[in-house]
């Protein structure tokens, strides 16, 4: 997400806190609107991609791109330390407010200038988990190795990608596990089109990836992302599991 400074404003702040906290009858408030189940089967997104490693335990985790926390927080369940990096300073101020066991108090906008004051909180082994903000691009030297990397929604939100691919095989130990989860949403506001995938996403990545990494599984994850009562980002990401060679 490095580039834009959309990720600094108040709002977008305010519906990742939703995205990755809100439960069921936060997320769809207003009885009176029919939402299709489609919609209700795209909860929990952020649990749901690090669902995809391993149930055994291990001792450090990564989370690229983390927002405001929710995927670093699952991911704690079985790592014993878990780093979470992302580009806007203000997802790294609130995701450290709720590893601190803070209740982060948020707007849900319903419509016009309607309203409604929400709480945001992380439970489970959250002393586990440190952020910092950074860029997946450029991140720094001694960041070290991991034994599971997760970057959901990120690589198509870079200006260059090849930066952090390139990175991942030097991120990942041997053995180790990586996710990575992309609506391949590549828009010229965020990623040049020169940067752009010369094809289909999951090729491409496969092309760049298979060297270091042995593909395990494929599939696609929908998440929402809620703006008003009527109006929600529903996307399809492709999600793909690996493992370091």
């Amino acid at each position: 997400m490095a580039g834009s400074n959309i990720y600094e404003s108040p709002r977008l702040l305010d519906e990742y806190l939703l995205f990755h906290y809100g439960g069921e009858s936060e997320v769809f408030a207003g009885a009176e609107i029919p939402y299709p189940p489609a919609m209700r089967e795209a909860l929990g997104f952020t649990r749901r991609t690090v669902g995809y490693f391993s149930d055994y335990p291990v001792a450090r985790g990564l989370d690229l791109g983390c927002a405001v926390g929710g995927s670093a927080f699952a991911m704690a369940e079985t790592c014993e330390s878990v780093i979470g990096i992302d580009y806007s300073h203000a997802f790294i101020r609130a995701a450290q407010e709720l590893r601190q066991g803070n209740a982060l108090g948020y707007r849900r906008h319903d419509e016009g200038g309607l309203y409604v004051d929400l709480t945001a909180q992380a439970h489970g082994k959250r002393e586990r988990c440190t952020f910092e903000q950074g860029d997946a691009m450029d991140l720094r030297g001694d960041l070290g190795s991991f034994d599971r990397v997760h970057a959901a929604n990120l690589i198509c939100r870079l200006p260059r990608p090849l930066a952090l691919i390139e990175r991942l095989p030097a991120l990942v130990r041997p053995g180790g596990e990586l996710i990575l989860a992309t609506p391949c949403t590549w828009l010229e506001e965020f990623t040049p089109p020169s940067a752009w995938p010369q094809g289909d996403t999951f090729s491409w990545l496969r092309g760049l990836l298979s060297h270091h990494f042995t593909l395990v599984h494929q599939c696609h994850e929908p998440l929402l992302i809620r703006e008003t009562s009527r109006k929600f980002q529903w996307s399809q990401s492709l999600l793909t599991c690996w493992q370091r060679k």
